[in-house]
This record gives structure tokens, sequence and C-alpha cells, in this order.
């Protein structure tokens, strides 16, 4: 394995934006940078864990937070199907202090022995990681439609801002863009390692954009990701360009192609 070295937060980026075909009223703003990089969630594969003493638990460490009402009735519907044989915790999260618990005043999923409930350790016999991911595929549904939406959509990250013009009008823009370090909040700094920016996340078959179609189209809807999707493969085309027009081996701006793509490919020609 390479000497893994994150990226840096700060670095230019290609954004885009368009209307909102479903809705006149509001405009995404898209970041081409981190939809188009080779980002992938190594689980299992590599990742190291956002905390140095539990490199087993991913980024669970912390428990989910539930986005709203919705979010918690969808997971307490799957929390009825799950049997002991998917989830570890199953007597706990039965038992008198249940799954979740508030936090703040806001509800979450419980942690129990230094990570989320739902996270089966290594060593259970149905396999370590998410019990509702696992559930997910053993039932053919998409996973990011029976996890908390915090889960299903890191590292995506969807923000608004009501953009005040001139002529006293105003719209909602909706960015989509990566879930760095700095989506965790001030403690997202002092995490021991991180997924987003890290190389060694970064060797995916498919762009981002296409791996995580599921839950972009489920971000944005299914006609606005379709303008996305032709966005991100125009920027694609313009990229290739850039490395044909050039000598052989030359690098590219990050402005074009995410630096984490750029470090991993690098690596993977050094030491291949």
């Amino acid at each position: 394995m390479w000497r893994v070295v994150e990226t840096a937060l700060e670095t230019p980026r290609t954004w885009v934006e368009f209307d909102n075909p479903d809705d006149t009223q509001e405009r995404f703003r898209c970041d081409l940078t981190w939809l188009t990089s080779s980002w992938t969630c190594i689980f299992g594969a590599g990742c190291e864990g956002i905390y140095a003493d539990a490199p087993d638990v991913g980024c669970c460490t912390l428990g989910a937070h539930f986005s709203d009402k919705d979010d918690l009735k969808n997971i307490r519907a799957v929390v009825r199907e799950l049997g002991p044989d998917e989830w570890q915790f199953y007597d706990e999260g039965h038992g008198t202090d249940g799954w979740r618990e508030k936090e703040d005043g806001d509800w979450k999923t419980r942690v129990v022995d230094g990570a989320c409930i739902f996270h089966n350790r290594p060593g259970f016999p149905a396999g370590a990681g998410c019990a509702l991911h696992q559930h997910a595929i053993l039932t053919g549904v998409a996973p990011h439609t029976v996890k908390p939406d915090v889960c299903w959509q890191l590292p995506i990250r969807r923000t608004y801002r009501t953009v005040e013009l001139p002529d006293d009008t105003s719209y909602l823009e909706i960015s989509i863009g990566e879930y760095d370090r700095r989506g965790w909040g001030p403690g997202g700094h002092d995490l021991d390692w991180y997924c987003s920016g890290n190389p060694q996340a970064h060797v995916g078959s498919s762009p981002v954009y296409r791996s995580n179609e599921g839950e972009l189209r489920h971000l944005m809807g299914d006609n606005a990701y379709d303008e996305l999707a032709q966005r991100c493969e125009a920027h694609l085309l313009q990229v290739t360009a850039l490395r044909e027009a050039g000598p052989a081996g030359r690098r590219l701006l990050p402005l074009f192609v995410h630096p984490a793509t750029l470090l991993a490919e690098e690596n993977a020609r050094t030491s291949g």
C-alpha cells in the first residue's frame, strides 16, 4: 500500500449551475470536480475508520442523527424486519433502552460498545458492517432506502441557500458537493482518518455521479439528475481532451480532476 496523504480542503473546483426542471424557483449548483472523481466507499477494503482506535467501525462510531420524523419512521419500519441472524445487537435493540437515544434533544441511533447499534462487528456470522445495509442487499432493495439519511448521503452533501437578486426576486440554491471533514462540524478536523479527500479511497471503477446514481436521484429528482449526468459527461470529455492535448504524464489542475483522484492515479502508476 502506498503512503497516503490526504489532500487539502481548500482546492480549486469546477461548479455547474442549472435550473431545477421540476421547480422554477430552484437552481442546482453542483461540484463537477467531486462528482466526476473516482471516490468509492472502501469499508472493509482499506478503510481505517474515523478514529484510530476503532478501525473496523468505519464512520459509524458516533451513531446517526435522524434528519426528520420521516427518516426516523423509515428506520423504525426496517427494524421490524431485522432478525437476530442479521443484527448482532438485536436483543439490545429490543431491550429497555431500545435502538435510539436522544443527544442534545434530537433522536439518533444508540451507541453500543463504541459504535452505532446497527453496526455488526467483525466475527458476527452475517458479516461485519451495517445491518441495515446488509438487509437491503439480502432483500434486493437499494441500501439508501433503508438507512438513516445522513448515512446514505455521506460523503455527498446537499445544502440550501436563498439567493437574492438585484431585481428583488430570489431563488433557492441547492448545492450538491463533497461532504468533507468540515461537514462534521468543528470536530471534523480532529478525525484521525477521513475518506473523501484521501487517495486511498479514490479507486472506484466509476465516477461518483454514476456509482452513487441512486442516492443522487433521491436527493435531486430524476429530471435534475439527468441534467447533472449530461454535464458530468461533458466535463469528463473535456478532461480527456486536456490529457490528450498535453505531453504524456502531464498532471492536470485539480480544477478539472479531484486532487485525491490525481494522487491515486499517480500512485497507481508508480506502484505498478
